[in-house]
Formats: structure tokens, C-alpha cells, sequence
């Protein structure tokens, strides 16, 4: 862990504005060393092996840590893909036993002691990294264990549920899932996007073709309510009392890039439509020039002036590794997508600086600089950056027909507690998540599927 010790370290070396030789992405072993070291930083913030502690989480909610449950997941998803393009196993097990630890009684990534901060994209996180062990062939659990397609398929199953999608807005997903949750009543796109984006993935590994439907129609939803323009701009979400009109139009590099590696499923799925490519190719430039100006990653609604919260200050990362993955499920657009991505992760390790306790990334990476900002997501903000530049020496993405190992259950989920008769008020410390930066800006301006008879 860094220490009182290691913070003054870091202040020092902040002042100095010198990036540190240990960080090279000039060649592959490079990358891999690189890479080895961030991952390792990363993981001092995680304690959750040690004695007495919650495994599967990072320190909080907010008062008690920085971090959230969903943040959790995707730092798995982080660490899953780094262990896919180094070989890197030593993290395997700590990763596996997060993974499963946190799958809740019904084994839906619901467990109830985050029920009160519990939204569509919370859930959909964690179920996007199940469905990324199962597509990199990640070990598998023992056969007495939850395995990560069932995972997966759960999730996808509780949010399909008519209880998730009502009819207020003409359908979409609402933030929160528990009716008392502050939220309830906001449909927003990283819901939606979570959805659709597993949706896609569920339908490539398992060719059931009743995913691809519903990643067809949220797809259309999103365009229909406005919250995904012709332009491509994704924005936040809107309130079910005003029919989802009152659109507010933050925009978030996560929002892109969830969609953007969806539709890339889609198009490998479909066979290379020309719809999906299309979508695709609108969606990538708008990316692009909105969240990649001059080539680096770029936080566009609060990077600035660096009123980010703790959730916003991790999306860089995921944004990287989803079109590093959309390379390879959609390769036309590699030679379009991957010498960004390498510019990028140049100004990343650029903030990177310290030696033994003092060694963090920062998160301005035009700066190329140390900024002082450090924590978690910066960390797996430079990971995800670094460790996809060698997407191009690992497998495509699996499926159950070409080596995927992972144990389905199309059914998986139909015993889901909807929450929709939980009362209990939620507390302030209760109401955030992943969707937490909805309220900062507006403050400041299952059904049983017993017909998905394949996917196992």
C-alpha cells in the first residue's frame, strides 16, 4: 500500500515534472514491464485479501472509502484484460476470489448489502467483466461454483425483466433498480449502455439471436428518446415525470466507448452488416474528436477544471481497453483506432512518475506531467492505456465455438429479488454509484427466459 511516507514522495516528485524511465511503451517487453508496474500500484489500493476485510471491493462507500461497489468490478475487467494481453497469472487467484465473492445469494451480482446504492449500470459492470472472463478464456471457477457466462447471463436476465424495463419513456432502463433508491426515476445511457453492450456479447459467444434483439431495440430507444444523436453525441440520461425529455446533455467517454464496443459485437455477430458498420464508424468519430483531441484521452465534462468525481476519474481507462477490444471483433477499424490509442498511452506514462512507495499516474494526460491526482482509477486509467497496446498479439475474443470453456445457464436470474418491494429510505452515504455523476451535474445546472435455449 502507499503510505504517509509515499504521499510526501509523491508531492516531491510531483514538483520535479519528471516522468520516470521506469515507464516505456517502445516495445513490447517494455509495455510488459510497464504495465507489471502500474497493475502493481493499482492493486496497493485493494485489500481486500487481507485479514478481516471484504474480498471484491475497494475501500468504501463514501464515508468509509473513496470507492463504490461498481468501481470494484470494473477494476477486475481492468485486471482480467492486463492478465490477457501480458500472461501475467500472479493476480489470477486474488481476482477469481473477487469475483465470486460478490456474486450475491442468487448469483446475479446483486448481493444485499449494496442494495441501497444498487443501479442497472452497478449490476452491468460486474456482469460486463464476467462476460469478459468467459470471452478470454479467464480460468474457470470449480464446478461447484457460479461460472462466468451464468454470470453473465443472469444480469442480462434480471435487466431484460419487464420489472427493469417499464414503460415510462417508451421503455429504456432506469438508473436505480430499487424503487426507494434516489434515482429510481432517471433513465440514463450507461444503464442502457450496460445492457446493450452484454446484450451484443451474449449474442456473439452463444449465437442466440434473442440477445441481439434487445441490444437492437435499446439501441433504437436510444435514439428514439434523444440520448443518442444523429451526430453520435451520447448524453446522460433524462426523468421518467417529464418522459424523459428533460434531457441532460453531459457527455462521458464511458457512454461512448460502452457502445461503441457493442456495436462492434454487433457487427462481428451480424457478419459485418453494413448497419453496424455504419454506427460504428459515426459512433468512433465522434469519440474520437469529442474525448481523443490532439490524440490523448480527455475527460471532456470535468477534466478541465478538475471537478471529476472519484467514478469519472477511472473512465479513461475502460474507453481504451473497449476500442482496443473493438479492433479485433471489428478490425476495419485498427489502422484508425490504434495509432491513437499509442499516442495516448505516451502522454499516460508521462504522468507516471516516483520510484518504490512513491510511484503513481496522474490523471490530465495532455499535461505529460505528474498532476498530483492519484488513486485507483488513475491507475487502471494507464493500465487499461498501456497493456491493450499489445491487443494485436492475443486471441479474438472467444465464443462457445471456438474455445470458449465457460458453463451457461440461459435462465440464469429468474429468481432474482426485483427489490420492488424494498421502502426502506436510502441514506446519504447510500445514494451514488456508478451513475453518482448525474446528481453532481444536475446539482450544479426478469423474467424467466426459458426459450434462450443455447448459450451454454
Amino acid at each position: 500500500m502507499i503510505f504517509a511516507t509515499s504521499r510526501l514522495a509523491l508531492a516531491v516528485l510531483a514538483g520535479s515534472g519528471t516522468a520516470n524511465a521506469l515507464y516505456s511503451i517502445a516495445t513490447a517487453d517494455d509495455i510488459r514491464k510497464t504495465a507489471a508496474a502500474v497493475a502493481y500500484d493499482l492493486m496497493t489500493y485493494y485489500h481486500g485479501n487481507e485479514t478481516g476485510q471484504t474480498p471484491g471491493i475497494l475501500p468504501g462507500p463514501p464515508p468509509a472509502g473513496d470507492y463504490y461497489w461498481w468501481e470494484a468490478g470494473a477494476m477486475w475487467g481492468t485486471m482480467i484484460d492486463y492478465w490477457k494481453m501480458t500472461g501475467d497469472n500472479s493476480y489470477n487467484e486474488v481476482i477469481k476470489q473477487a469475483l465470486l465473492w460478490q456474486v450475491g445469494p442468487q448469483e446475479d451480482y446483486m448481493p444485499p448489502n449494496v442494495t441501497a446504492s444498487l443501479g442497472n449500470d452497478d449490476q452491468g459492470f460486474w456482469g460486463m467483466t464476467a462476460m469478459l472472463a468467459a470471452e478470454n478464456g479467464f480460468p474457470d471457477p470449480s464446478p461447484d461454483e457460479p461460472q462466468w457466462l451464468a454470470l453473465a447471463q443472469a444480469v442480462f436476465n434480471t435487466q431484460a425483466s419487464p420489472e427493469r424495463h417499464d414503460t415510462t419513456c417508451n421503455g429504456g432502463l432506469r438508473w436505480q433498480i430499487p424503487l426507494s433508491n434516489n434515482g429510481y426515476n432517471y433513465k440514463n445511457s450507461i444503464a442502457n449502455g450496460c445492457f446493450f453492450n452484454l446484450g451484443a456479447r451474449l449474442a456473439r459467444y452463444t449465437g442466440n439471436k434473442t440477445y441481439a434483439e434487445w441490444a437492437d431495440k435499446t439501441w433504437d430507444w436510444m435514439e428514439s428518446v434523444g440520448l443518442m444523436t444523429p451526430g453520435y453525441d451520447i448524453y446522460d440520461g433524462g426523468h421518467v415525470e417529464y418522459n424523459c425529455t428533460d434531457i441532460n446533455k453531459a457527455q462521458f467517454s464511458y457512454n461512448n466507448g460502452v457502445f461503441l464496443l457493442g456495436a462492434a459485437y454487433m457487427y462481428s455477430y451480424t457478419n459485418g452488416s453494413d448497419k453496424w458498420k455504419t454506427r460504428i464508424l459515426g459512433l468512433l468519430n465522434s469519440t474520437l474528436t469529442d474525448f481523443f483531441p490532439d490524440g490523448v484521452a480527455y475527460e471532456m465534462a470535468c477534466e478541465e477544471h478538475m471537478s471529476c468525481t472519484t467514478d469519472m476519474l477511472s473512465f479513461k481507462g475502460y474507453v481504451h481497453r473497449w476500442l482496443a477490444t473493438a479492433t479485433q471483433v471489428a478490425p476495419f477499424i485498427k489502422d484508425q483506432v490504434m495509432p491513437v490509442l499509442r499516442k495516448s498511452a505516451e502522454a499516460a506514462i508521462a504522468t507516471c512518475t516516483g520510484e518504490a512507495n512513491g510511484r503513481a499516474c496522474g490523471f490530465k494526460w495532455n499535461k505529460r506531467v505528474y498532476d498530483g491526482s492519484h488513486g485507483a482509477g488513475q491507475q487502471m486509467n494507464v493500465l487499461g492505456a498501456v497493456s491493450t497496446l499489445l491487443i494485436g498479439q492475443t486471441k479474438v475474443p472467444l465464443t462457445n465455438s471456438t474455445g470458449g470453456t465457460s458453463r451457461g445457464n440461459p435462465n440464469a436470474g429468474s429468481h432474482s429479488d426485483t427489490f420492488s418491494g424494498h421502502s426502506t429510505p436510502p441514506t446519504m452515504a447510500d445514494k451514488a454509484g456508478a451513475g453518482v455523476l448525474t446528481f453532481v451535474i444536475l446539482a450544479g445546472a426478469i423474467g424467466t427466459f426459458g426459450w434462450m435455449s443455447t448459450g451454454v
